[in-house]
């Protein structure tokens, strides 16, 4: 599997083999449907890869780094699009003490390591560590693209008291967006997860993909935080769980019991969530259509509908404009504005 071709045709070809079993933490699930035209890349499929730093303790920085660096070289057999590390992952899980200008210094260096391993495997990676600026030392998350080209960083929002003891600054209000070539992206780190501020300033700015590196798990606030937001949100962590939950707040893909340090897995980006009524009338008529090349998946109490393409030459959005579909986001949008006319 040198290739993303033969990496992701060798995996559809051993689901259709063993009648679409489940294939574990890559992604798949026993109700996986394949796409008619197999050999092609779906339009919008993206390979997304976390890390767990779960059992991995060392002495020093660059030996937690050359730990990590082994991890990404056993991620990089599934070509990810995106790896995610976890929060200053660096310094975590690392016996050796440190000031926090030591620690700075270090980042450096750990930048351009990152900054290189992102361009000898053509592939984002969000890389957090401390970096700083007008003499104020930042808990950042470094973005780098496939060329290695540092395209911008987050700062963390919401420190804790003990990394505000520490010297650190808290980052800027807003979050930063990112355009990558597989979608937009926004970034929060650990305790921004207890307020609901660059969350919801994301999903305005039309994030996509929210990254969390984190110290800990979470656990179901990351299944949360994606229901409520409606996008696709990937953690790496510094124990226990890293994972990726969909719009829906179910989980994609997760590390565990055999594969403790790592997950890659891919996501259909050529997607569409939206309220049930009344566009489930039309539902039969996209079967009848479409057949294979749409999958619609409902949630019946919930009444949702997940519109996906499986055809590397359908669009959804071409297919909503069709019947005359409305996202949910749209949806809640336009009847917000009826509401506030309607009140005057």
């Amino acid at each position: 599997m040198n290739n993303n071709s033969s990496r992701r045709n060798f995996i559809k070809k051993s689901i259709l083999t063993t009648g679409v079993a489940s294939v574990g933490t890559i992604g798949f699930s026993a109700n996986s449907v394949i796409s008619e035209n197999s050999n092609s890349k779906l339009h919008r499929e993206v390979w997304v890869a976390g890390i767990s730093q779960m059992d991995l303790v060392t002495k020093t920085p660059q030996l937690m780094v050359d730990e990590i660096t082994n991890i990404i070289e056993k991620i990089a057999t599934y070509n990810p699009d995106i790896i995610c590390l976890p929060e200053v992952f660096p310094f975590s899980n690392v016996q050796q003490q440190l000031s926090l200008s030591e620690k700075l210094e270090i980042s450096r260096e750990v930048l351009i390591h990152f900054s290189e391993l992102a361009k000898k495997h053509n592939c984002y990676i969000i890389c957090p560590t401390y970096t700083s600026e007008n003499d104020k030392i930042y808990n950042s998350a470094v973005l780098f693209d496939r060329q290695g080209v540092r395209l911008g960083e987050y700062r963390k929002i919401h420190l804790t008291e003990e990394e505000i003891n520490m010297g650190l600054y808290c980052g800027p209000s807003n979050p930063p967006l990112f355009k990558t070539d597989f979608g937009t992206i926004g970034i929060q780190i650990c305790f921004d997860i207890m307020w609901d501020d660059g969350w919801k300033k994301l999903k305005v700015q039309g994030a996509e993909i929210v990254f969390w590196p984190s110290a800990y798990a979470g656990g179901v606030d990351i299944n949360t935080k994606a229901r409520q937001h409606k996008y696709i949100v990937a953690t790496s962590t510094h124990k226990n769980t890293s994972k990726i939950c969909d719009f829906t707040g179910e989980v994609i893909a997760k590390t565990g019991i055999w594969e403790d340090n790592y997950y890659c897995a891919p996501i259909n980006m050529e997607r569409a969530f939206l309220h049930i009524w009344p566009y489930v009338l039309n539902f039969d008529k996209i079967k009848k259509k479409y057949g294979r090349k749409i999958k619609i998946t409902i949630y019946h109490e919930e009444e949702w509908a997940v519109i996906e393409s499986l055809s590397p030459d359908i669009l959804v959005s071409d297919v909503m404009k069709e019947f005359n579909f409305r996202t949910y986001d749209q949806l809640v949008s336009e009847s917000e504005i009826a509401q506030e006319k309607h009140r005057h």
